[in-house]
């Protein structure tokens, strides 16, 4: 099945497309080989790791220019535990999600389950779309996600119009951060994970918090709401304001993550980095719209992701041999979404990953259909 031979001349320079964990830049990790003599296996609590945080939370705030008054916190675990974070730390009732694939499914679910809290709402479109946001009675944390990593599906980001005065927009930006452009005034909790657009490993969430935010953590957090220690944010507050995590970080995650923000801002700041992106989602949708073969999953232009790729076959292409053909000339993890079962190729194509690259594949893709036909 997988006898077939890329040439040389076709293959992209680096092969790595997955949507997480992501391609790392080879210089970040030849950057982390350097300092982990006196960084790699030190404590947490010292001033090298806390420079390092520090550095992360400055990195942020100039990535995105964000108002004043908003901070940047971070925890262990990731943008998974983070949902609970928030039924805990930020939903003081009710909350509102648009539902529009895998994740933004399970943040409701969350929501749906936790005992302290009321029915949350949720508006829900078939994947491949995304809903909007609408005021809604008695809530107080409206619920979207940037970029739907299992379809491939960004949305806009904007304050519904009506809603409370007090009620939070929280945003998961997982694999929209640092890839796609943002108004952060628009935005409350802005939350993601390093493993995608910052071009690092996971188990750390990262959350940007308004100042709204701010004080709802702080109301929460003075209530008598149980709240573990590792899920409260008002912990989470504090310690970040010390440049530290509650509990041990990943030192080479959060280093990773400095060296791709650092590059980013070197190179132009998030117009840089969202640039790269535009220019490999140009090329891939381009190349799908005009093939006889394939087509953009995503049917509304605006709503095609420029961080994840989700590209349809025709019956006539088994996706799963294409795939399997790919990874064994070195091209790895394009095979789509296991839950979203369609007969396409999912492709990251973050920051770090080359333009060039991206138009490397799809020549690999032309040549393996050929191949194989």
């Amino acid at each position: 099945m997988t006898e077939i031979t890329i040439p040389a001349s076709l293959l992209p320079a680096d092969g790595r497309f997955g949507c997480g964990p992501s391609k790392v830049r080879p210089e970040a990790v030849a950057a982390l080989a350097e300092a982990a003599p006196t960084y790699l296996g030190t404590s947490h609590r010292q001033a090298g790791v806390l420079f390092e945080v520090g550095a992360l939370r400055n990195n942020i705030s100039e990535l995105f220019s964000l108002p004043d008054g908003y901070e940047v916190l971070l925890g262990n675990g990731g943008s998974t535990l983070f949902w609970d974070v928030a039924t805990f730390g930020l939903i003081r009732d009710r909350s509102q999600h648009l539902v529009f694939g895998e994740f933004s499914s399970k943040f409701f679910s969350a929501s749906k389950t936790a005992p302290h809290l009321g029915e949350p709402s949720k508006i829900e479109t078939e994947p491949g779309t995304h809903p909007l946001s609408q005021a809604e009675d008695g809530v107080d944390v409206y619920a979207m996600t940037h970029n739907e990593t299992s379809t491939g599906v960004m949305m806009p980001l904007t304050r519904p119009a009506g809603v409370a005065d007090d009620a939070l927009v929280v945003v998961d930006a997982t694999s929209g951060a640092g890839g796609l452009r943002v108004d952060m005034s628009e935005v409350d909790v802005y939350y993601f994970a390093p493993q995608k657009c910052l071009a690092s490993d996971g188990g750390l969430w990262i959350a940007c918090c308004s100042p709204r935010a701010i004080a709802r953590i702080e109301e929460i957090a003075a209530s008598d709401r149980w709240r573990p220690a590792t899920l409260d944010l008002g912990i989470a507050l504090e310690s970040s304001r010390k440049d530290q995590t509650y509990n041990t970080p990943s030192l080479a995650t959060i280093f990773l993550a400095n060296q791709q923000l650092r590059w980013a801002l070197d190179n132009g700041g998030l117009e840089f980095a969202a640039g790269r992106s535009d220019a490999s989602s140009s090329h891939l949708y381009g190349w799908a719209d005009a093939h006889e073969l394939a087509t953009p999953f995503v049917k509304v232009e605006a709503e095609r992701s420029r961080v994840v790729g989700t590209i349809d076959f025709a019956e006539s292409v088994d996706a799963k041999r294409l795939a399997a053909v790919l990874r064994a000339n070195g091209i790895l993890d394009i095979e789509p979404y296991r839950k979203l079962g369609r007969n396409q190729l999912r492709v990251a194509m973050f920051p770090a990953v080359d333009p060039a690259d991206v138009q490397a594949l799809t020549a690999c893709v032309d040549h393996v259909l050929a191949a194989l036909a």
